[in-house]
This record gives C-alpha cells, structure tokens and sequence, in this order.
C-alpha cells in the first residue's frame, strides 16, 4: 500500500534508533558511564572472578611447597541478557498531510511530544532496573476498596501506564493507571485499560507492596541493590550464580545507614568511606551515587554549616537531563565525586569502582525489524490505520570485582 512506502520512507530518514541510543545515553548517567561490551550475542556467558589471593607469608623460613595458598579463581556465568522492549504507535492521520518523504524536523515538529516522551520514560526505567532493582516503586499505604493507593515514587506513573502490584501474600495482579495524584502521592488503578477502578485492599504496606514494570516481576538486570547489598539486607545471595558469602572478593562492604540523619549525611558517607577503603578487596570506589534528595541536603549542609568540607573549585556538573556531579573534600585531603541521581532510591548510597562492572549487550538500544526488512507493523481498523514501532534493548550487567565497592545502606531520613 502507499501508506506503508510512505511510513517507511519517513522511518528511513527519521533514523528513530539513533537518536534513542544518544538520548538514552546522555540522560542516564549510570548507563553512560559504565564500561559498555556491545559484542555479546546472546546465550551464557563466562564471568571470572577472582576468589582468594595468595596468602602464604612465613616469617624465618619459606613456607613448605606443599602449604603454598594459590590464588582461586572461581567459574561464575550470565545465562542470557535480559530482554527490555519499548514500543511506539503512530497514527495513519499524523501522517497523511504529508507528500512523499518527512525530513527528521518535520516529524518531530508533528509529534513533539511523543518521541521525548517516550526516551524519557524508556530511559527512567532503564536506569531503575539497573540501579534499584525490579520494582520501580514502594507503596506507602495500604491498596483501597476504591482503587487508590500512595507510592514512593509518583513520578515514576503514567495515565494508561500498565503496571503490576504484588506483595509477600498476594498474587501478583496486573493493573492500568487511570488517574495519577501528584502532591498527595496516589495512583488510582483499574483492571482494565480505561476500565474502572479495581479493588486493591489485599495489597498492603505490612506485607511489602511493590510495583513492578510488566515482565520484571519474573527476573530482570543485574542491578546495583542486588550486586552490592547483602542479602540481609536485601540484596541477592548470588552473583552471576555464585553464592556471595562463598568468596570476600563478592561482597561489598555494606555499612549500616540506620543512624544516620540529615545533620550527619556527610560526616556518615565520609566514615563509610573510610570503612569500606579498609576492607575493599581493590580499586577506588571513589565515585559516591546517590538520590537527589540526598544530594540536596549536602548541599545545604555545606551552605549553611561553612564546616571542614568544601567544594573543589570548578568541579560541579549540572546536567539538564537529570543528574548533577559535585566533587567534595574532607579535612583530611579525601576527594570523593557526588554524583545525584533522579531515579536512585533515598535508602541506598553507593561508593562505585566503574572499572568493576561492564554493561554487555547485543548493540544497546535498536528498532526492531522484521526478517524482510520491515521496521514497523501496521494494524487496520474503522478508525482508521495504524503503525507500531518497537524497540529493544538485550543486555545485562556483569560486575566483576564486587568486592572493590561499598554501600550505605537503610538510609532513613525524613526529607
């Protein structure tokens, strides 16, 4: 038909998958800042990891050649990437004002919303599957008769978002957003798109409800929480299939942020520091992640306080896609680089060693196409014809030396 050779004339020129993976990039500083292998094609793949150092020392004499302690190495492997796929739907109408090709401006001029959109929100859960692990956001109050529920994070929701809901004694229930309350913090879900409201009262705050994007609740990245946390304290027990408490070099060190307040935020990630420098297995994990609300209030601690820290002269970042970088030093010489990121959790900070972890995918962020070449699918109706675009993204995290990075971790804070 000559729709199709239209839309596809126009998709040729408008190069969507392009500007994705730049867009993705630059809007999410953990992703743009990891080591990135885009080689692997799939199926497992071998992690090495190193899991005890020679040690044989021997003060007066040479230790018995059949004493020695060798390095051991240990066989650790990813199965497969994981799947992310994000999708797009164009309408005949958008489009049918328009003669022959559509020059990249003039698309999006047409549709100025729904390209940014869409980055923006493949981006955001993106960077929360790989930093905060499967669930995008905690409910903060218990699921009502009527529909409505309070959440953590009510940034993180759409009108017509399609999410699941589950906690420790419920099945897992798959609702659509139908109505999104930004100050007091409360979605209103129903169990059908553009249904009315459902009743979720099983889903309580005592029994940990949590949501999840569609899919995630089953397995999703390797992420920074499940890495580098303990499983005590809500971490995975394993990683890359080998049990953690097996080998020191696979745990980080994990310090108790249970005490700390918003007075001693700095002086605490400052003592962490020192901690984890002390039992690190190597690297310098000198790069301190954290939310933007914690940042916020280092910042203020520094204005208002005028103590032993400082801001190194010429050293903060600010980023219009999200994330800020500040470098800061201590009394005693210690330069550790902040960086605020919009989708990490308020509970965790991390002290990162970004030699330590690779991000292996099949070629990042791509538009999918059929076997002859198509790279959109149309649909027929009474209103009239459709197109939808998919993209992709098959990968996943490899962290390597664990054990050369640190957590804050049960930060509790009343922002």
């Amino acid at each position: 038909m000559a729709t199709n050779r239209s839309f596809s004339d126009m998709l040729n020129e408008y190069l969507p998958n392009k500007m994705l993976k730049a867009e993705l990039l630059k809007r999410d500083w953990f992703l743009q800042n990891l080591q990135k292998d885009e080689s692997w094609k799939g199926s497992k793949i071998i992690v090495p990891f190193k899991g005890a150092q020679a040690s044989s020392l021997s003060v007066g004499s040479l230790t018995a050649a059949n004493d020695i302690s060798e390095d051991d190495y240990v066989r650790g492997s990813i199965d497969d990437y994981v799947e992310v796929y994000g999708s797009m739907l164009f309408n005949y109408r958008d489009l049918v004002d328009h003669d022959g090709k559509i020059p990249e401006a003039t698309f999006l001029k047409i549709l100025p919303d729904t390209v940014d959109d869409f980055v923006e929100y493949f981006k955001n859960m993106t960077s929360c599957l790989l930093i905060d692990g499967a669930s995008f956001a905690t409910a903060t109050g218990d699921g009502q008769v009527g529909g409505t529920i309070t959440v953590n994070r009510i940034e993180r929701f759409e009108i017509g978002q399609k999410v699941v809901l589950d906690d420790n004694d419920s099945s897992a229930g798959t609702y659509y957003v139908i109505a999104v309350n930004i100050n007091t913090s409360t979605v209103t879900l129903s169990a059908t798109r553009g249904g009315a409201a459902a009743d979720i009262s099983a889903y309580t705050v005592a029994q940990g409800a949590v949501f999840y994007v569609p899919g995630a609740e089953s397995g999703s990245f390797v992420s920074l929480k499940s890495a580098l946390l303990s499983a005590a304290n809500g971490g995975s027990a394993t990683i890359h299939s080998v049990t953690k408490t097996a080998w020191p070099f696979l745990q980080a060190v994990n310090v108790s942020g249970a005490s700390v307040t918003a007075a001693n935020l700095l002086d605490s990630i400052f003592s962490a520091y020192v901690q984890i420098q002390q039992k690190a297995r190597g690297g310098k994990c000198n790069t301190v992640a954290m939310s933007l609300q914690n940042l916020g209030v280092i910042m203020q601690l520094i204005q208002t306080e005028k103590g032993p820290f400082h801001i190194a002269p010429n050293q903060t970042k600010v980023s219009e896609f999200g994330w800020t970088e500040i470098m800061i030093g201590s009394p005693a010489g210690v330069m550790l680089k902040f960086v605020g990121i919009q989708e990490q959790a308020n509970s965790e900070i991390y002290f990162l060693d970004m030699k330590s972890m690779t991000f292996r995918t099949k070629q990042m962020f791509k538009r999918i196409k059929s076997p002859d070449g198509l790279e959109f699918y149309t649909q027929r109706a009474s209103t009239g014809y459709s197109y939808i675009v998919d993209h992709a993204l098959y990968g996943e995290l490899e962290v390597t030396k664990p054990g050369n990075n640190g957590v804050l971790h049960s930060i509790a804070i009343s922002y």
